[in-house]
């Protein structure tokens, strides 16, 4: 029903935007600058809560164009070349496990680049899991519907990656200590968005205006945070990085701890 009103309002949007493409461009942006200006009057506080919230719909309608654009694959994939973290930290042969791997596109790079690697995407969602499985498969790629914390495919998984996944999670140590368990891997490879990306983000939260790039985030983490939830599952930061606002860390399961 949700995606139905979706295509719906993106089609009447499609016809309204025929009518609104006659005004010149100049008299357009000066409708929207006013009425951006306007949203922003009167209290300081309240005027930012508006603005922000007009910004987040603002950026939902840019992805919702950037994938058009990207013709199904959203160009943040080949622009902030993310999946060259991965694939560069996995050895050609090596068993890989992709947790949460929405349409597949990353594990699908990683397949493709390490031809003698065996891929695995798990998806939970079952919309994005036809999506991932659709077209051609290469020979050391599948993708299998599961829920990670109690039936990931069994035995030792060299490598887990973990991409724009513990976000999602109310409870990432226990989820962590369940990966490790089902699998027994030597690495991990995770990605979350970072807090401490802009000096809007606090300001959000001290406003209490949702600070988080999607609906269903419990948590996007500081430094410390993610630091901190690592070490209770028994990992060790081997790598860490901070780059498009995000966290990118190679870590490893602590055998000694």
């Amino acid at each position: 029903m949700k995606s139905m009103l979706k295509r719906a309002t993106l089609a009447i949007a499609n016809i309204l935007s025929l009518v609104w493409c006659l005004v010149p461009n100049r008299l357009r942006h000066m409708a929207v600058k006013g009425v951006f200006v306007l949203e922003s009057r009167g209290d300081p506080a309240q005027g930012l809560s508006r603005l922000f919230l007009i910004k987040d719909y603002l950026e939902r309608v840019i992805n919702e164009r950037a994938m058009v654009f990207g013709k199904g694959v959203h160009p943040k994939h080949r622009l902030m070349r993310y999946h060259d973290f991965f694939v560069e930290r996995i050895f050609d042969g090596a068993r890989v496990l992709d947790i949460g791997c929405g349409h597949g596109v990353v594990a699908r790079t990683i397949a493709a680049r390490l031809p003698k690697s065996n891929v695995v995407g798990v998806e939970l969602n079952e919309k994005h899991f036809r999506i991932a499985c659709a077209g051609d498969l290469p020979g050391n790629l599948n993708f299998v519907m599961a829920d990670a914390r109690h039936s990931l495919p069994p035995g030792h998984w060299d490598v887990i990656v973990l991409s724009n996944i513990l976000e999602h999670i109310d409870d990432r140590v226990g989820f962590l200590k369940d990966i490790l368990r089902q699998t027994n891997p030597t690495k991990l490879l995770i990605r979350v968005p970072l807090f401490e990306r802009d000096w809007q983000m606090p300001l959000r939260k001290e406003l209490g205006v949702n600070y988080f790039t999607d609906d269903e985030h419990f948590i996007e983490h500081r430094l410390e945070e993610f630091r901190n939830e690592l070490y209770e599952a028994t990992l060790v930061i081997e790598e860490m990085q901070t780059l498009w606002g995000e966290i990118w860390a190679a870590t490893k399961p602590n055998r000694n701890g």
